[in-house]
């Protein structure tokens, strides 16, 4: 038997935290917008001289979840500001320092850090300033007395933007800190516009509280061994982190792929058991929706009954009974149709950790994998 998502937290047991912040996420939205409104004047100041480069290169960057922030924002800041944006791992900067920031031109570092504390946030920044001529910082963290952001946050050159205290989750897997960094950020570049957090916020909480979500629920009581997601584009790297998401919530109980909708076919189709789970996420590009329904078909045909769901914004071309449709988010770019979406994958990680009797809050109560990571040496740079 199934629990809702928000009981009284008695009813789950080592969930209180989790349950809680996948909970709160609509309203922490509409907070973040009014910050970001609030915080225009001075933000403006800080970004708009950098942005007047035409040769400015804005840089995404975080470790985990963090990471995939930066992957499902780079295109649409691309688009937005006209300017050359990549969406760099902090574990791939300070791993292959030269690799990823070999080109001496003038960068904004855009920072995603949940805590602020993982020994890759603050070296990513100090790699950043050694290597690079002109290099400014735009720290985005939930954390205000993190590593990363006492670091920066009276640093010429530095503007930190703090999320709400609740965003600070303190559940084991990021998922309040995560959209609030997304929609900061969104916010920030004028991706969104002011208030353009109430559909999305709507949307979640359909998710959060509706009769979607329990729809979400009853797809991950078929206890599955696996789950692939798919998707394209920026809803790609948000295949990624819903991957993630399982995996970590369920202490590695379930294994979790994600792909892209047509790579899917070169060799990871492999993969799938009648035991296996599948979800896509359904782009509103009406040409990149093509290629996800193609997959979407295919699958259905390979997988028994209920074990494929779309997630989408859009109802054409989609099955009612497969599909979880995201209210009011039809006209969302899939940057912004990530943020209601991820909930659906919130969601479905943390029943599939209930139901497997895991506590989500703390998955692995051995220590093996930690919330903010340990055992990172950083070494010093070469010449």
């Amino acid at each position: 038997m199934t629990a809702p998502l928000s009981p009284a937290p008695s009813a789950a047991p080592g969930a209180e935290h989790t349950l809680r912040e996948i909970a709160q996420q609509p309203e922490l939205w509409r907070r973040v917008d009014r910050a970001v409104a609030e915080a225009r004047p001075r933000l403006g100041a800080f970004l708009g001289p950098l942005l007047a480069d035409p040769r400015l290169r804005i840089v995404l960057t975080g470790a985990g979840t963090s990471a995939y922030a930066g992957e499902i924002l780079r295109a649409a800041l691309a688009g937005r500001t006209g300017r050359r944006v990549d969406a760099i791992a902090t574990t791939d900067i300070v791993a292959d320092p030269y690799g990823c920031l070999g080109e001496d031109l003038p960068t904004l570092l855009v920072s995603f850090a949940r805590s602020g504390d993982s020994p890759e946030s603050t070296a990513a920044t100090e790699i950043a300033d050694a290597l690079l001529g002109r290099c400014a910082h735009l720290v985005v963290t939930c954390n205000a007395e993190g590593d990363l952001a006492r670091a920066h946050r009276d640093r010429d050159g530095s503007h930190v933007l703090l999320m709400p205290p609740a965003a600070d989750d303190r559940g084991f897997a990021m998922t309040s800190s995560l959209t609030c960094m997304l929609l900061t950020v969104s916010l920030a570049f004028g991706h969104l516009p002011a208030g353009g957090a109430e559909p999305l916020a709507a949307a979640a909480r359909a998710v959060a509280e509706g009769e979607l979500g329990e729809r979400v629920d009853a797809f991950a009581a078929h206890a599955a061994d696996r789950v692939v997601y798919l998707g394209s584009g920026a809803l790609k790297a948000l295949a990624g982190e819903s991957a993630l998401k399982l995996l970590e919530l369920t202490g590695g109980a379930v294994a979790a792929w994600a792909d892209s909708s047509l790579g899917f076919r070169h060799g990871p189709k492999a993969l799938l058991t009648d035991r296996t789970a599948l979800v896509v996420y359904v782009s509103n590009d009406p040409y990149t929706r093509r290629y996800d329904l193609d997959i979407l078909t295919e699958m259905r045909a390979a997988l028994p009954p209920g074990r494929v769901a779309a997630v989408a914004g859009r109802a054409d071309g989609l099955p009612a009974e497969d599909t979880w449709l995201l209210p009011g988010a039809e006209d969302a770019d899939d940057a912004a149709l990530a943020l209601p979406a991820v909930v659906c994958a919130q969601r479905l990680a943390l029943r599939a950790s209930l139901d497997r009797g895991i506590r989500p809050d703390n998955p692995f109560p051995d220590g093996e994998v930690n919330r903010v990571v340990q055992g990172v040496t950083v070494h010093p740079l070469l010449p």
